[in-house]
């Protein structure tokens, strides 16, 4: 097997087939980089699992018909009888290229990890906080409503590229279907978040809710530094339910947001 330089960004999820599985990334030097070339990488999908955090068995890496995989999350429970992944298709190591967004693809045998077409049900979008690219962090949690997934979306400024953190919903019967797509950012990195390693990033690999409804969301700043938000099922549901989705046009923002206000007056 070819060496592994690095693996990093690895979801837990507890699936329905009564494991716990890790996907992460494994990252190895590119055979194809130029001479000279030490930072050019290609990145695929690992998979772990587990029945009681102690003994883990290790699974072949993801296959896809896509160059380059990161963000590959296992989602909690069969679809149409088979194990189901969000991905992230690239063209390269950094940039999404002309694939790009958050992808869903079935697999039929977690032992022989193989996908076909990956369905892109949230892509990246021109001028809005995931315009460079964007990916799915933790593994959704179910609801009365739908799916609530918790995602990371890029944008480049003048200052390099900027993470946050934001949330969608997908229908409860079928995974590719949104149904909610709240405008705007979750968690932008504030104050001293916004200083570190790798600056003004935000990122989330996991949140819990509990048996009384909380939410405990992990998420890291700057590469740097560990932080927990909390809130609740209802919060969230409210958050997702009444915040309008993005116009994708200034004009029409500006318009959006004097309605809000005069709903709120």
């Amino acid at each position: 097997m070819e060496l592994i330089v690095n693996v990093y960004d690895m979801r837990l999820t507890k699936h329905e087939d009564g494991y716990i599985y890790g996907v992460f990334c494994t990252e190895r030097k590119d055979k194809n980089a130029k001479p000279g070339d030490e930072s050019s990488a290609t990145a695929q999908a690992g998979i772990v699992r587990t029945k009681d955090l102690k003994k883990w068995e290790r699974l072949p890496d993801l296959k896809s018909n896509s160059p380059q995989q990161r963000n590959v999350v296992l989602h909690p429970e069969f679809v149409d009888g088979k194990y189901a992944f969000y991905t992230r298709p690239q063209d390269g190591f950094i940039e999404a290229g002309t694939k790009g967004g958050i992808g869903f693809a079935l697999c039929e045998d977690i032992n022989n990890p193989i996908v076909g077409e990956e369905t892109i049900l949230d892509p990246k979008q021109y001028h809005t906080i995931k315009e460079v690219k964007n990916g799915q962090g933790p593994a959704p949690i179910k609801t009365k409503i739908g799916w609530i997934h918790l995602a990371h979306g890029v944008r480049n400024t003048a200052a390099g590229l900027r993470y946050v953190l934001y949330l969608f919903v997908t229908d409860l019967n079928e995974p590719t279907k949104v149904i909610y797509r709240p405008s705007g950012y979750f968690i932008a990195p504030e104050n001293e978040e916004r200083i570190g390693d790798v600056s003004n990033v935000v990122f989330s690999n996991g949140w819990i809710k509990t048996e009384d409804n909380k939410i405990y969301i992990y998420y890291a700043s700057s590469d740097t530094r560990m932080h927990v938000a909390t809130t609740t099922v209802e919060q969230l549901i409210d958050y997702c339910i009444n915040t309008p989705q993005d116009p994708l046009k200034s004009y029409d923002c500006v318009q959006q947001r004097i309605e809000l206000i005069k709903k709120n007056k």
